[in-house]
């Protein structure tokens, strides 16, 4: 439904249901998101927004408002900076009728939503994601989440937010990288999901993406609507009805992409690494399930189209090759995994994804061979 300002709300129908306001110049919407009768908001931000901190903070005029800047991207994402930030709560009094808000990308969502979620047992969190992979990912659906020395986002729990508010308009000074990175989560919605994104992105010259485009819109609320219709019907990752993975399915992709992350020391963005770990997953469904070649050269054609990478030479991680074996591991500790047994979401065919489990390693293997562009293999 369209709502003042040109902005879109789209509702996320869950136990606890809450909004999703999309539009352009729209941050003045965010006192409507908090909750009734909140006195104090600890804003969570990345040090490199510093100079969004005024103009922001100004609009929480006449609440008691604290700032906790955190290390930007992953590094914020540690035990110890999530303490820092209990520490800091602590200081202040934090009760549980005041509300943190989250001012930043994807790190910053998923570590603010986390620490929300564990000081006193759960505060209020609102959200105000400033990239479009945030928008469309971490700020949606309730997981929260910090990593540990064993693989991303390993510790966590389900949080879900007050509110959302996706001001399209920070994007303008967002680095064309950073754009093209957070495609990579919604290229993979078109394929679990809505095949309309992928006509669009086929048919859109892929500069003509900028903060200011109304495709750039429709695919961000095209894609927030497809978390929020599975997080609907399945917000605890229990599984779904008649086959399908429910919540599991916003993970397709995850596997390798999270492996290949921390093997890299995070150096390659997330969106990055999803576009890879759907291209490895679709190669693996054409030997495992039998996807069609079609499907398979589609995911390196759309993901390819707005930049993103789809096969991963050495030169991608900084000249050096990253052993499948050290992969392999990583994918085995996987939040997924059960037991000893790897599961994948895969697809059957456009928008029909199931889960793959315990695929051979002889498949496993040929799929990253053929992602690392290893012709024969």
């Amino acid at each position: 439904m369209n709502a003042p300002n040109d902005s879109t709300v789209l509702r996320v129908a869950t136990a606890s249901p809450y909004d999703v306001v999309v539009g352009h110049d729209v941050l003045d919407r965010l006192r409507g998101l908090l909750p009734e009768g909140v006195q104090r908001v600890a804003i969570i931000t990345p040090e490199s927004l510093e100079d969004l901190l005024e103009p922001f903070a100004d609009l929480l005029e006449g609440l008691d408002v604290i700032v906790l800047q955190v290390p930007d991207g992953e590094e914020a994402k540690t035990w110890e900076v999530a303490a820092a930030c209990w520490e800091s709560l602590g200081e202040e009094g934090f009760t549980r009728s005041d509300a943190v808000v989250t001012l930043g990308g994807g790190a910053t969502t998923d570590l603010g939503g986390f620490v929300a979620a564990t000081w006193l047992r759960g505060v209020a969190v609102v959200h105000v994601p400033t990239t479009v992979l945030a928008m469309v990912d971490a700020a949606v659906g309730g997981k929260t989440g910090i990593n540990t020395p064993a693989g991303k986002n390993l510790v966590g729990s389900f949080h879900e937010p007050a509110g959302v508010l996706c001001d399209l308009a920070l994007l303008a000074t967002l680095p064309r990288a950073e754009v093209v990175a957070g495609l990579g989560e919604v290229v993979k919605c078109g394929f679990i999901a809505d095949p309309r994104i992928l006509e669009l992105v086929e048919t859109t010259e892929p500069a003509e993406l900028t903060a200011d485009s109304p495709v750039l819109r429709e695919l961000v609320e095209r894609a927030i609507q497809v978390k929020a219709d599975v997080v609907a019907g399945d917000l605890k990752e229990t599984g779904g009805v008649d086959g399908h993975p429910g919540r599991e399915v916003l993970n397709y992709g995850h596997t390798l992409a999270h492996a290949v992350e921390k093997a890299t020391d995070y150096a390659i963005r997330h969106g990055e690494a999803v576009a890879l770990g759907c291209v490895y997953v679709a190669e693996l469904a054409a030997r495992a399930g039998g996807l069609s070649p079609e499907l398979v050269a589609r995911h390196r054609a759309v993901f390819g189209r707005v930049g993103l990478p789809t096969s991963l030479p050495t030169s991608l991680l900084g000249g050096e090759g990253v052993d499948f074996d050290t992969l392999l591991a990583t994918m085995r500790v996987d939040k997924k995994a059960r037991g000893n047994q790897l599961r994948f979401v895969v697809l059957e065919d456009l928008a029909r994804p199931v889960v793959l489990a315990g695929p051979s390693e002889a498949d496993l293997r040929a799929a990253y061979a053929a992602l690392s562009g290893l012709a024969g293999s």
